[in-house]
């Protein structure tokens, strides 16, 4: 008998699915506090009050080297008619920190005293507690040092410690137990088998709660079974601040998470409209809040920061931050559905004046595309997406010095940009690089827009024969560029280990036992493909997976290597990487265009540098396969 299939029966929009959970949230109470030494309490949270036991300094103190006086003694000083005062009787040599001799109550300092014989001589009279740090000058005892609900900072520490406290009290720590579930989820280092997946999330949203100020213990793995799965949530609910199940909330057959949590407490909220993110569920169980978070990485990372941060911040006795919100311009148009907010992730740079926003992937499971995301983009429930160039709020995920510090690149993708990332990285760590995939012309479109230092592109003009070159002239004539080689590299059909298919050319792919992956529209390699196809007079309709596209060299590697597809254009080195076999088509060169105005900045400066003149790097590339680096750094054309 075939299991239900469940649907979101309360599926809401994030606006009410907020409101909900906030109403939950303002009912809890900060924890209760646990005594720790000062000396452990960093980023911690004061439970308290923190307020100074003793005065700092807690005696009157030199401030300054030279010789404690009585200031009554010192009124008939002036340059005219220089004052002597004996030493040991009138004055006595001090230096800085020294407790001030009783009955003292200034400091002349050593600079402004001529020695005599068993004395001292002043030209100008001192006034009451002149160069000394007086009792309780930085603190006085009884003063509020820290106020309850406050982070603890190391300079919070400091200011503790003179002030005579040695233990306080802080928040406890939220306690949180994640539950990974899922038959085919297994914990990592676990020999895989086809159907496996990794459990790389309880270690993603255990770091976060750790990050925010909470602890976690992960549970082991929950296989698809309701009374398994209540059994756990139960005992978690038990010893926990709060729970967290991971995947089994969306509405497939095995997903229990809800049934399980509506069984055993309230389910607040299931189904939220976002992407990604929309299999979430919020409720209780005995009063501790349950979170179920998507399977998918990218969707959990998402929805637990913003349903997850807050809670532990309240459970903390503290407001959630916001974060850094810039406004950037979005280099390309972004279409997005009626109904659901979507949250896109963006690479930033800035170019000149502008601030660049570029989209780097969308998948609710591509967990690289939040990885190397710069910020986040929230595109509004009913707003069918984003035209080019519009200005939009981007909420920061890096800091504001590093994306300034940013060499944007936009264009074809090559394997050589992630080492020579590395080496930019490693030589100055202020400097980064970031590539965006969008295909040789919208590289070209990117330089002419004011919307990337540097493009990558392999253009070949089929009248000329020549690279690049044709292309610059006709859509950036009138820009002031360099073109600047980086590599030659074979490109060539990339098959299975082995070619079980004995796939020869290009008129193979026409055979019905063979699938074909392609890359996207405007990329180098996809104008190769075309001309290939129209050099042998094939039909496009032809070739099955034709419209299937890939935006790197290694996306089309892996779904060769992977089985979904059998052949793919692409480059040698990929085919290298992933032990595939490679039938070799055209032999290419790669170049950089960079406007003139940018390579003059000193982070692309460093980058071009590399490329320049930098052995590593060149024998980085040559380990790679497939590359010929001899004119690497040769300036092509310019204009």
């Amino acid at each position: 008998m075939l299991s239900a299939r469940r649907i979101y029966h309360t599926s809401v929009s994030l606006e009410e699915a907020w409101d909900i959970w906030s109403g939950l949230i303002g009912t809890l109470k900060p924890l209760e506090g646990e005594t720790v030494p000062v000396t452990d309490s960093r980023g911690r949270v004061t439970a308290g009050a923190v307020h100074a036991r003793i005065s700092s300094p807690f005696y009157h103190a030199a401030a300054m080297d030279g010789y404690a006086v009585r200031f009554q003694e010192t009124f008939t000083a002036s340059e005219a008619e220089p004052l002597r005062l004996r030493l040991r009787e009138q004055a006595l040599p001090v230096n800085t920190g020294d407790p001030l001799p009783e009955g003292y109550n200034a400091v002349v300092m050593v600079e402004e005293v001529n020695l005599t014989d068993g004395g001292i001589e002043i030209i100008s009279p001192t006034s009451p507690y002149e160069n000394v740090r007086v009792v309780g000058e930085d603190i006085v005892q009884t003063e509020l040092i820290l106020p309850e609900n406050h982070l603890i900072r190391p300079v919070d520490m400091g200011a503790m410690i003179a002030g005579g406290n040695h233990e306080i009290s802080v928040r406890r720590r939220p306690f949180v137990t994640i539950i990974p579930t899922g038959n085919e989820v297994v914990p990592p280092g676990t020999p895989l088998r086809t159907g496996n997946i990794i459990d790389s999330n309880s270690f993603m949203v255990g770091a976060m709660i750790n990050q925010w100020g909470g602890e976690y213990n992960r549970t082991d793995v929950v296989p698809d079974n309701k009374e398994l799965l209540k059994q756990r949530i139960s005992l978690s609910a038990d010893i926990s601040d709060v729970v967290i199940v991971l995947a089994g909330a969306s509405a497939g057959t095995k997903d229990f998470t809800p049934n399980a949590v509506d069984e055993l407490g309230t389910v607040l909220v299931h189904g939220i409209r976002i992407k990604p993110g929309r299999p979430v569920l919020l409720g209780t169980v005995r009063g501790k809040p349950v979170m179920g978070l998507p399977g998918y990485p990218v969707a959990a990372a998402l929805t637990f920061e913003i349903f997850g941060r807050p809670l532990l911040c309240r459970l903390l006795g503290r407001e959630a931050e916001q974060g850094d919100t810039l406004r950037a311009r979005l280099s390309r148009p972004v279409a997005s559905s009626l109904g659901h907010e979507e949250f896109l992730r963006v690479k930033l740079g800035r170019v000149g004046e502008r601030l660049v926003a570029t989209p780097v992937g969308r998948g609710a499971g591509a967990l690289m595309t939040l990885q190397r995301a710069d910020g986040i983009v929230r595109i509004p429930a009913m707003s069918e997406g984003i035209a080019p160039d519009t200005e939009v709020d981007v909420r920061l995920l890096r800091s504001r010095a590093e994306i300034d510090n940013t060499v944007v690149c936009i264009g074809s993708h090559d394997n050589t940009l992630d080492v020579l990332a590395n080496i930019l990285r490693r030589r100055v760590p202020a400097y980064s690089l970031s590539s965006a995939h969008v295909g040789s012309m919208g590289g070209l479109m990117a330089v002419k827009k004011l919307e990337a230092h540097i493009a990558g592109t392999h253009l070949l003009d089929e009248k000329s024969g020549e690279y690049n070159v044709p292309f610059i002239q006709r859509f950036l004539k009138d820009v002031p560029l360099k073109l600047i080689n980086l590599v030659y590299r074979q490109q060539g059909l990339i098959v299975r280990k082995g070619n079980p298919l004995n796939i020869r050319g290009i008129h193979d792919l026409t055979r019905e036992d063979v699938v074909f992956i392609n890359r996207q529209a405007g990329s180098g390699t996809r104008l190769l493909t075309d001309k290939c196809l129209r050099e042998g007079c094939i039909d496009q309709q032809s070739v099955r997976g034709y419209d299937k596209e890939e935006f790197t060299h290694m996306g089309v590697a892996s779904a060769v290597a992977s089985g979904a597809a059998d052949a793919g254009m692409g480059i040698l080195t990929a085919a290298i990487a992933l032990n595939l076999e490679f039938i070799p088509v055209v032999r290419e060169r790669y170049d950089l265009v960079v406007r003139k105005e940018h390579a003059a900045m000193p982070m692309v400066k460093a980058f071009l540098d590399i490329i320049a003149d930098d052995r590593e790097f060149r024998k980085a590339v040559l380990a790679l396969g497939g590359y010929d680096v001899r004119d690497m750094g040769k300036v092509m054309y310019e204009q």
